[in-house]
C-alpha cells in the first residue's frame, strides 16, 4: 500500500531582499489634524504674482525667505540675513526669522513641506517694482487666530493690547479705533450660505490697517477676502492698491452682500402686500407663515445693519482731519459712498417693516371679518 506524500511547503520562503518600508505616517493626532486642516493665512503683496495660502504662519515665506524680505517686498535672492530685527512697513518691528519672532514652530502649526515645491511656484518671477506709494503694500487675512498667533502678531506688529482683547473676545460692537500707528475697523457681515444652519448669523471682522499693509480677522469662513482679492486684480492696473483702498473694499464688499438680500425681501413685502386681500380662504393657509418667515428676516438685517452708517461715516470724517493714520482724503470720498448705500438699505429695511406690520393686521383683520361671518351664518342656522 502506497503512503500519501507530504503536501508541499505553503509557507513562503523567507526573502533576503528587504521589505519596502510602509508609506509616511503622522505620528501624532496634531500632524494628522495639520495634513487635513483648512488654509487659515493668506497673504497678499503687491509685489506678489499671486496670494500665498496657508496653514500657519511658518508656512508663508518660502523657504530660505525672512518675514522680513517677505513684508518688505524683497526677493528670495536678495541680501539681508541679519538676526536683527528690521522697521516693517507698518512702524513696528518685523523680524527676520521664525525665531525672532518666537514661533514654535513645531506646535504652532506643523513644519513647511519642504519637497513639495511650491515655494518656486509661490515666489518665482517677482515682477518688477512700480514707483508708486502701493508698491510695498500687503494684506495679511487670518481665519481663527489662536491666542499663541495673536500674541505674536501683536508684539511683530505693535498691536495695543485693547485691540487684541477686542480680537480675541469677538468683540460684537462695530466701531473705529485709532492708535498710534494704525487704526482699527470693526464690522459685522453674515452667514451667506442659505443651507447652512447659522445662515444669517453674524461674523465679526477685525481689520487692523497700518500704514502700508494691513491685517484681518475673522473666526468664520466668508466669502470677502476673496472677492476683495479679485477686485484688486482687476483693478490694480487702474488704482493705486494702498492698505486704506484695501480697507474700503473689505468694507465695501461687505456692504455690498446686504443688496441681494434686500432686493429679494422687496420682492416677497410686495407680493405679501398685494395678496393678504385678495386671496381667498383656501388660499391663505401659508400667508402667516410668510409674512412671519419674511418679518424675522428683515428684523435680522436691521439687527446686523446696526450703526454700521455711524461707523463709516466716523472713519470718512478721520480722512478731512488732522490724523496721521486716518484713511487719505480719497478714499473718504468711496467711504461716503457707502454710507449713502447703508443709509439707504436701513430705510428700506424700516419701511418693508412697517409693510410687513400692516399687511399682518390685514391678514388677522380679514380672518376676524371671516369668522365673524360664519359665527353668523351658524346663528342664522340655529335660529330657525
Amino acid at each position: 500500500m502506497l503512503m500519501p506524500s507530504a503536501p508541499p511547503n505553503t509557507v513562503p520562503a523567507l526573502s533576503d531582499q528587504p521589505i519596502a518600508p510602509l508609506p509616511p505616517f503622522p505620528t501624532s493626532a496634531a500632524g494628522w489634524e495639520h495634513t487635513q486642516s483648512p488654509f487659515r493665512f493668506s497673504f497678499y503683496s503687491n509685489s506678489l504674482r499671486s496670494t500665498i495660502h496657508a496653514r500657519s504662519l511658518c508656512e508663508i515665506p518660502a523657504d530660505g525667505q525672512t518675514f522680513e524680505e517677505l513684508f518688505m517686498g524683497k526677493t528670495l535672492f536678495g541680501t539681508g540675513g541679519s538676526s536683527t530685527a528690521a522697521k516693517s512697513p507698518a512702524g513696528s518691528a518685523v523680524p527676520n526669522n521664525a525665531k525672532a519672532m518666537n514661533l514654535p514652530m513645531d506646535g504652532l502649526a506643523g513644519k513647511r513641506d519642504l519637497g513639495s515645491g511650491r515655494a518656486a511656484s509661490r515666489y518665482g518671477e517677482l515682477p518688477t517694482w512700480k514707483d508708486e506709494e502701493d508698491a510695498h503694500s500687503w494684506w495679511m487675512d487670518i481665519l481663527c487666530a489662536t491666542d499663541e498667533e495673536m500674541r505674536v502678531l501683536s508684539k511683530c506688529f505693535g498691536i495695543h493690547p485693547l485691540t487684541a482683547e477686542d480680537i480675541q473676545m469677538e468683540e460684537t460692537r462695530e466701531k473705529i479705533e485709532l492708535f498710534r500707528n494704525y487704526y482699527l475697523v470693526c464690522f459685522r457681515s453674515f452667514d451667506q450660505n442659505q443651507y447652512s444652519p447659522t445662515y444669517l448669523e453674524p461674523i465679526n471682522y477685525y481689520i487692523v490697517v497700518f500704514r502700508e499693509g494691513i491685517l484681518s480677522f475673522h473666526f468664520r469662513q466668508s466669502p470677502h477676502p476673496q472677492n476683495v482679492r479679485r477686485r484688486i486684480k482687476q483693478l490694480k492696473d487702474y488704482i493705486s492698491v494702498t492698505s486704506d483702498w484695501i480697507s474700503y473694499a473689505l468694507i465695501d464688499d461687505i456692504t455690498d452682500a446686504f443688496g441681494p438680500l434686500i432686493q429679494s425681501i422687496e420682492y416677497e413685502v410686495d407680493s405679501i402686500d398685494e395678496l393678504v386681500l385678495i386671496l381667498k380662504e383656501a388660499e391663505q393657509s401659508d400667508m402667516l407663515r410668510r409674512i412671519g418667515t419674511c418679518r424675522k428676516k428683515v428684523m435680522g438685517l436691521l439687527r446686523l445693519m446696526g450703526n454700521k452708517a455711524d461707523v463709516v461715516k466716523g472713519l470718512a470724517k478721520r480722512c478731512n482731519e488732522n490724523w496721521s493714520m486716518a484713511p487719505k482724503s480719497d478714499i473718504g470720498l468711496y467711504l461716503s459712498d457707502i454710507q449713502d448705500h447703508l443709509i439707504t438699505m436701513t430705510q428700506s429695511l424700516n419701511h418693508y417693516e412697517k409693510l410687513l406690520s400692516r399687511s399682518h393686521s390685514n391678514y388677522l383683520a380679514q380672518i376676524s371679518i371671516e369668522m365673524t361671518d360664519a359665527n353668523n351664518q351658524i346663528n342664522d342656522v340655529l335660529s330657525r
